[in-house]
């Protein structure tokens, strides 16, 4: 089989293909076969009547006709191997040539991953949540927790947020009240946001003895008819926080005083909010690199990021044994609004698979053959199969460019989550070292050795 390849406009290339009659042969020999099976000759068992007998029957041009739309996919697949062509659509194909007799020739035209700019790579400004807990943030989660021990106490004035008021409350639809918003005697957390915003709004500033009544929207959209209120209230109640000393320490903690009560607080939280800066790192760098991309994009690719992820979300749904219809009508969705939601997720997705190849090319991060060598030796490993049998099954289903593809990708994520300036909220500047986990256990066991 010989081909070559000619690059075309807009992302395409076209692939010009040559089968000789003795490769094609063995393809019309399997055609034949395959038809042997589907017929009825006498004197023979299905499948072995042998190839001039149907030849003479159905005429050659049959076998070959099959062959042709059985081995093609085959031989433009070898092409597109051979020249290492980046496909990203399926082909255009149109024979050319023996159709009839003689070798078989054909061309593929078919789109290719384009190159974009990332220009700005290089100065990117990716903001990312503060790793480090400020004191206002430690002093509100152990007011929290003194919240859990605090005693509810009984005032005459006007309720406010965090006051827990004690109300009778009765909420109707239409004419029918409605389960769950109908009791009395229910404490209710003012501020607190449960059930309906116009709660809070309506509660705040009454006192004991006051009755409301109002309409709120209903929490179901499509309920076009508001939910009607009456409340009274019996009581208002304030919490009052337990001090903030030593004893409280013992009390409800592990500590012993609320020094060390406030260190195991900050150091927990600031272990949480590490995670969530480095998880932020990474996705807000794709997003601000995908931001960079302001060529056009092929919406094949678009199209083709769709598929996977409505395909990963059905495989997921179907291995906790879930029908996809009966989901997509528990959220109120089709197959078109979910492809809907999932188009500009799966176009920056697009875009930073280019703009990351981009980064990749410019700063040299495309591994050459003694990594891919390395890499091919670390997957053989776990299993005991020599790395020159996997890289030759790899190479002869065309992987090894998508090995270096990916290799070069993460090379480059990793280049710019180390050379992006990180900043907080606040614009100020972050120190990579506070990303960094504290060796708490090599202290504490450097301190038991002292």
């Amino acid at each position: 089989m010989k081909s070559t390849v000619e690059t075309l406009d807009d992302n395409r290339v076209k692939l010009s293909v040559e089968v000789d009659e003795e490769t094609f042969d063995v393809a019309v020999d399997a055609a034949f076969k395959r038809i042997a099976k589907e017929v009825r000759m006498p004197g023979f068992r299905p499948g072995k009547a042998p190839r001039r007998l149907l030849e003479a029957q159905f005429g050659s041009a049959v076998g070959r006709e099959e062959a042709l739309r059985e081995a093609m996919p085959e031989y433009y697949a070898q092409a597109v191997i051979e020249h290492d062509v980046d496909v990203v659509a399926p082909p255009e194909i149109e024979i050319t040539g023996g159709q009839e007799d003689g070798p078989v020739q054909f061309d593929a035209v078919v789109e290719i991953r384009p190159s974009v700019s990332a220009a700005g790579y290089d100065g990117l400004r990716v903001e990312i949540p503060n790793p480090v807990a400020s004191a206002e943030e430690i002093d509100e989660q152990i007011d929290n927790l003194r919240r859990n021990f605090a005693e509810l106490s009984v005032v005459e004035r006007a309720a406010a947020d965090e006051d827990h008021v004690t109300i009778d409350i009765e909420a109707t639809h239409g004419d029918e009240p409605v389960p769950g918003l109908t009791t009395t005697d229910y404490d209710y957390l003012l501020g607190s946001g449960a059930v309906v915003p116009e709660i809070d709004e309506n509660l705040r500033g009454v006192s004991a003895g006051d009755e409301v009544e109002f309409s709120a929207d209903h929490p179901d959209p499509e309920e076009e008819e508001p939910l009607q209120f009456s409340i009274t209230v019996k009581e208002v109640k304030e919490a009052v926080l337990p001090d903030l000393d030593d004893e409280f320490a013992k009390a409800n903690s592990e500590f012993e005083t609320v020094e060390d009560l406030r260190a195991d607080m900050a150091d927990r939280m600031n272990t949480m909010r590490i995670q969530q800066a480095n998880m932020a790192v990474q996705q807000n760098t794709a997003e601000a690199l995908a931001a960079l991309v302001t060529d056009e994009i092929p919406e094949s690719m678009i199209e083709n990021e769709i598929n996977a992820r409505i395909q990963d979300l059905v495989q997921r749904l179907q291995q906790q044994g879930m029908d996809v219809g009966a989901y997509l009508d528990a959220v109120g969705q089709t197959a078109e609004t979910l492809a809907a939601e999932f188009r500009e997720p799966a176009e920056q997705a697009v875009k930073v698979d280019l703009a990351l190849r981009s980064v990749a090319d410019l700063q040299g991060l495309v591994p050459d053959d003694d990594r891919i060598d390395e890499v091919i030796a670390e997957m053989a490993g776990p299993s005991g199969q020599d790395p020159d049998e996997l890289k030759a099954r790899l190479a002869e289903v065309g992987q090894i460019s998508a090995l270096r593809a990916d290799l070069a990708k993460q090379a480059a994520m990793e280049w710019l989550t180390d050379n992006v300036e990180l900043v907080d909220e606040d614009g100020e500047a972050i120190d990579r070292e506070a990303l960094e986990f504290p060796a708490r256990g090599a202290e504490e066991d450097s301190e038991e050795e002292e």
